[in-house]
């Protein structure tokens, strides 16, 4: 057998123990992969079992007893479904802009008032030609907003540099982690889900608290694992349903720090992702073109193909 043929059909086999955040484990014995490089660490090996067997909500992962084995690779390439998909369905993941609403506390609530009101118009237009003109003042961090890197980085890109093919119609997927227990969600909750590419969507169930005082306390959080996973891993925005996507206990913010560093656009307090699959649809969220303004409440919404 040349070394060629004996590359080909190396193989590693080990057997694995899987803790869970939510509580539980499983085991397997001998199970096998491909492998591809010389040197493949247990850390390694572990995000490829979490990956391989699309496990959720894992907190740690334990290699024993690995050894190289030699075999023919049993593993075909997966089928790609055909797409039968007719019209769209699209899912508003938003909260609504009211007057005296409180987003973050210690930030000014927005004020909606009139400009000019219909009563006012009656005396600028002609007879039964009324409008509504109305003013909004409010902060940037309003309701379902989006970062961009210039709410981090004085010299990031603000809102108006923003290309529409970041916001709009992204590949997006959603990672569940509610019922985990603890408020940090380390890297362990993305390792089975490929984020390359795609709006991820991290789904806690913490919008079951929007417009309630415990909203505003122990709120779930990215750790900064998390974050540089999803940045080595290629997404291209993260977003949240939840009051921050920090830790907002300190002064410290790694997690908008490690994405906004690398261009990786931010949504925060989202809603309604329950309704969603986790995979096979597409997320939009659109501020106005502002310059020289980093964050800015969002339509954001996800549109499914049925």
């Amino acid at each position: 057998m040349t070394e060629q043929t004996l590359n080909t059909q190396r193989r590693i086999q080990f057997d694995f123990e899987v803790d869970f955040s939510n509580g539980g484990g499983i085991q397997g014995q001998d199970f096998r992969l491909d492998l591809h490089t010389e040197d493949l660490s247990d850390e390694a090996l572990a995000d490829f079992i979490v990956k391989d067997l699309r496990l959720l909500m894992v907190r740690e992962v334990r290699i024993l007893n690995r050894k190289i084995i030699f075999e023919q690779h049993k593993r075909s390439a997966p089928a790609v479904p055909s797409d039968h998909a007719t019209s769209k369905r699209y899912i508003d993941l938003s909260h609504t802009i009211v007057e005296g609403m409180v987003t973050l506390k210690g930030f000014p609530a927005p004020i909606i008032c009139d400009f000019i009101s219909r009563e006012m118009a009656k005396s600028l237009y002609a007879e039964g030609t009324t409008f509504q003109m109305d003013r909004l003042e409010m902060v940037g961090n309003t309701g379902t907003y989006l970062d961009s890197p210039f709410h981090r980085y004085e010299n990031g890109r603000d809102l108006s540099e923003l290309e529409l093919s970041e916001l709009a119609d992204l590949p997006a997927v959603v990672v569940r982690v509610t019922g985990t227990t603890g408020r940090a969600i380390s890297k362990g909750a993305f390792q089975a889900t490929d984020v390359k590419g795609k709006a991820v969507l991290v789904h806690t169930g913490w919008a079951q608290h929007w417009g309630t005082d415990p909203y505003f306390e122990g709120h779930p959080f990215l750790t900064e694992d998390a974050a540089l996973y999803l940045k080595a891993q290629g997404a291209v925005l993260v977003g949240i349903d939840s009051l921050n996507i920090d830790d907002t206990s300190g002064g410290t913010r790694p997690v908008h720090s490690t994405l906004l560093g690398a261009d990786i656009l931010i949504v925060e307090h989202l809603r309604g992702l329950e309704q969603l699959p986790t995979s096979g649809f597409q997320f939009s969220a659109i501020p106005v073109k502002v310059k020289r303004m980093g964050t800015f409440p969002v339509r954001a919404f996800a549109t499914l193909q049925e």
